[in-house]
């Protein structure tokens, strides 16, 4: 259940071509995307009185999971997953399950949210500005999962979204993410 991507260093073996293969992933990488997984609030239930769920992102062809908690409709994850950006108006989707033992997971809700205003304001000189400022806000819309407004904040030296979004497909649940960026040495950069 990786925390990030695999690289390229490894996806295994050190045999010719590998560094043509790394630079070409590092020309077009812009950084690294870190959405920690929060929680999830009243979730569905799917077993008999509670479910025991897990949440897959995905962004383009990258896919990640968390961990499985057991018998939780307000699960805590508190968990990091890291996806590489390589495209600004990339979709990130997450999909909530329920895990069972013996059959099919079924699923639980699911969610998208694009990255484009986040990485606009990544691209501004925020560094005179006092921490906790709020350099600009999402509004929910029929467009997006935004269950609230969703502020992006300059916060100790870092661009941060705090993000709370309902989970369509289900009748009822939420899910808290936030948002860092990992600026990457040789990558392409914003």
């Amino acid at each position: 259940m990786g925390d990030s991507p695999k690289s390229p260093e490894s996806s295994g073996g050190s045999g010719r071509g590998g560094g043509r293969c790394s630079s070409s992933l590092m020309e077009s990488l812009l950084g690294l995307l870190r959405v920690r997984i929060i929680r999830g609030v009243n979730l569905a239930v799917r077993d008999v009185r509670s479910s025991d769920p897990y949440i897959v992102v995905k962004m383009s062809n990258q896919k990640l999971k968390t961990r499985v908690i057991k018998k939780d409709i307000n699960p805590e994850w508190n968990e990091d997953l890291t996806l590489s950006v390589t495209d600004p108006n990339a979709l990130v989707k997450l999909t909530v399950y329920d895990h069972d033992t013996f059959s099919m997971d079924d699923k639980m809700g699911d969610a998208e949210f694009e990255i484009g205003s986040y990485i606009e304001a990544l691209k501004m000189d925020l560094s005179g500005l006092p921490s906790g400022t709020i350099v600009t806000k999402v509004q929910p819309s029929r467009q997006n999962c935004l269950a609230e407004e969703s502020g992006i904040v300059w916060n100790e030296g870092k661009v941060v979204q705090n993000i709370c979004l309902r989970l369509r497909n289900v009748e009822c649940g939420e899910l808290e993410i936030q948002l860092q960026w990992i600026d990457l040495p040789g990558s392409k950069g914003l």
